[in-house]
């Protein structure tokens, strides 16, 4: 999935985390937060947010 968003990500980090947060932010802004939302994410939903954040 991240071979599509290459040149267009200049820099990705994992960030360890404890009690099941997960959280997207791309470009300082949150695209997904598990913890804010109460969920895991859906099947694409990080790849298409992702898209959108980037404008692709």
């Amino acid at each position: 999935m991240f071979n599509e968003f290459r040149g267009q990500i200049g820099e990705m980090i994992l960030v360890p985390s404890s009690g099941g947060v997960f959280e997207v932010d791309v470009d300082g802004k949150r695209i997904f937060s598990k913890k804010e939302l109460g969920r895991h994410a859906e099947e694409g939903e990080v790849a298409r947010l992702m898209k959108e954040a980037v404008g692709k």
